[in-house]
């Protein structure tokens, strides 16, 4: 590698990154528009043991007023493992207060909006190309030894 490739690079991830943001961004919007959302870490984990076949996709966010709470710390590894398990592509995202806002929270009281699940409808008729580029990333993330990669959701 040269000094030359070095900027090329970062601007090749910085790039993917911002794309890998507003894609995360148009399957949310997306999912919430066909009503296949589920938000909050109790609700995620009721979905996953009663029907996992139905998950497409996990988020978890983290941010810094909950990164020493052990009890979320403890839900987010047990996510991680059943999304491992059945083969669930996952991400983490760093701004609780953003997914939050993205969800249609603006005052940001959607309390437990720490863990979203898409899920497929019933009826199986709604494909998101996004959610496809995000399965794409996470496999891609996958085989670099990146197993819970995380995204930046774009600012508004």
């Amino acid at each position: 590698m040269t000094l030359e490739e070095v900027p090329v690079q970062q601007n090749n991830s910085i790039e993917k990154a911002r794309r890998t943001g507003e894609a995360l961004q148009e399957a949310l919007e997306s999912a919430q528009a066909n009503d296949c959302l589920t938000i909050g870490v109790y609700e995620s984990a009721k979905v996953m043991n009663v029907d996992p076949d139905s998950v497409a996709f996990c988020v978890l966010a983290m941010d810094e007023e909950f990164e020493c709470d052990i009890a979320l710390q403890i839900h987010f590894t047990l996510i991680q493992a059943f999304c491992f398990d059945n083969d669930i592509s996952i991400v983490r995202v760093s701004d609780a207060q953003r997914l939050a806002e993205l969800l249609g929270d603006k005052a940001g009281q959607l309390e437990d909006a720490h863990c979203v699940l898409i899920t497929n409808p019933t009826d199986g008729s709604w494909e998101d190309p996004a959610l496809e580029k995000l399965h794409v990333f996470c496999s891609e993330s996958r085989s670099c030894h990146e197993w819970v990669p995380e995204v930046t959701l774009p600012a508004r």
